[in-house]
């Protein structure tokens, strides 16, 4: 990122809010350095990650996967062992300023949407590992979602809550029909293949004429296309596949193509952020890429695969030669952040390695290698009996960091892991 992008980065961003949000991120900020002095261990992480951040002194690490790898998942039972129930964590934010609970420990409550697609992370790691208790950890938090799973089939936006209080989201819907496709692709299981089935279905109800999901929930802004929404497509056709059903394949292809006829000819796609429409995060931007991508490769659909690669070219040419980058994008592919969403980097780096694995292009792989091994220098291994361990913040610097700032939400630890195993597979036969 060069100085001449800053004035336009900073101005970008005061106007994509109102006076009144940023009044509010101010009393956020306020309350998280109050907060900060409460905690001297995670003070002094933050304080050298802002410096190494200003500074520019992540030193990037090659090799350690396994190393890596375990220490993640093993960050991940950490937070899924510090809920009341079977569901993981949302995350690790020991200043919340939403958290007002007389004993804060940092750890939020269950988080069914991301506790579905870790599950998928977890099976992976145990059959690399030959991991037979961390397969039952997995199938624990998968049963457990049978019992959240609402009425109507649908998965709960936000926090687990009581059913008085859930609503409907697409989006988590099918990232929990990803976890329960994960178990039964390894073993059958009645309870999970029926609750999969009334996901699959809500998902199949909600599909409107123009091929779009319409039900995204409460805790995203409200428009009418959210084009992430297509990794829905992966696991509705995973379980297709795996129930032979043709009806789940024929959605998914049709929802995936949908959000491809978005794409704009110089690989950037539309309506794909959480919050800001105008400069999707790379968190998002990774979603969407990998579900196009996998629905692409699960159902041989080249077009699919060919809007993956041309919306992944202009990213590397956005990664510096250590691996940061920026956190957002505009519609030209200039940055939007002065700081990284570590999530979306782990993101793109496992559509990197995915696409050199279909495609065979090194291009891909080197740059795969270079988000990941920025990522694996900002993943704390020295401090084992710190809630910090072996997680990945949700933004570089955690502190001022414009994504989950101040905290370790639990999805950028399942795609550093996902992505870790992925690097691991090709270091045997490649050098990083």
């Amino acid at each position: 990122m060069s100085f001449a992008t800053i004035p336009g980065i900073a101005i970008s961003r005061w106007k994509s809010q109102s006076t009144k949000e940023h009044y509010w991120d101010l009393r956020d900020l306020l309350t998280r350095w109050r907060r900060l002095r409460q905690n001297p261990e995670f003070a002094r992480l933050v304080w050298q990650n802002q410096l190494d951040f200003l500074l520019r002194r992540v030193q990037p690490v090659t090799g350690e996967c396994s190393l890596r790898a375990q220490a993640a998942a093993s960050w991940l039972i950490r937070a899924w062992e510090s809920t009341p129930d079977d569901g993981v964590s949302m995350g690790y934010f020991p200043c919340d300023p939403l958290d007002r609970s007389p004993n804060r420990n940092g750890w939020r409550p269950s988080y069914p949407e991301t506790t579905g697609y870790i599950i998928s992370s977890l099976i992976d790691y145990a059959n690399r590992y030959n991991d037979a208790a961390m397969f039952e950890k997995a199938l624990s938090m998968a049963l457990w979602e049978t019992t959240v799973q609402m009425e109507s089939g649908a998965v709960q936006g936000g926090v687990v809550t009581s059913a008085d209080k859930q609503h409907p989201a697409i989006f988590n819907t099918g990232m929990v029909l990803h976890g329960y496709t994960a178990i039964l692709k390894t073993t059958p299981n009645n309870t999970i293949e029926h609750h999969a089935r009334r996901a699959a279905d809500f998902l199949l109800a909600d599909l409107k004429e123009d091929d779009h999901f319409y039900t995204h929930g409460p805790f995203v802004t409200n428009h009418r296309i959210k084009t992430y929404n297509c990794l829905c497509a992966w696991s509705l056709y995973r379980f297709g596949e795996q129930m032979q059903e043709k009806k789940y394949q024929q959605a998914a292809l049709r929802t995936a193509t949908a959000s491809m006829r978005l794409q704009h000819p110089n690989g950037w796609f539309p309506h794909n952020c959480l919050t800001r429409e105008e400069a999707p995060l790379t968190h998002t931007i990774g979603y969407t890429l990998q579900g196009i991508l996998e629905t692409g490769v699960a159902s041989g659909h080249e077009p699919l695969i060919n809007s993956a690669r041309r919306g992944l070219l202009p990213i590397l040419n956005a990664i510096s030669p250590t691996g940061f980058l920026p956190g957002r994008f505009h519609a030209d592919w200039s940055p939007a952040s002065f700081s990284s969403c570590l999530t979306g980097s782990a993101q793109l780096a496992i559509v990197c390695f995915r696409l050199f694995q279909v495609l065979g292009d090194p291009q891909f792989l080197e740059a795969g290698n270079r988000l990941l091994n920025y990522l694996k220098g900002l993943q704390l291994i020295q401090t084992p009996q710190t809630p910090m361990h072996g997680g990945l913040p949700g933004s570089f610097p955690i502190f001022t960091g414009e994504y989950m700032t101040a905290g370790y939400p639990n999805w950028a630890t399942k795609y550093l892991l996902d992505a870790l195993l992925l690097q691991e597979k090709f270091s045997l036969n490649t050098r990083q």
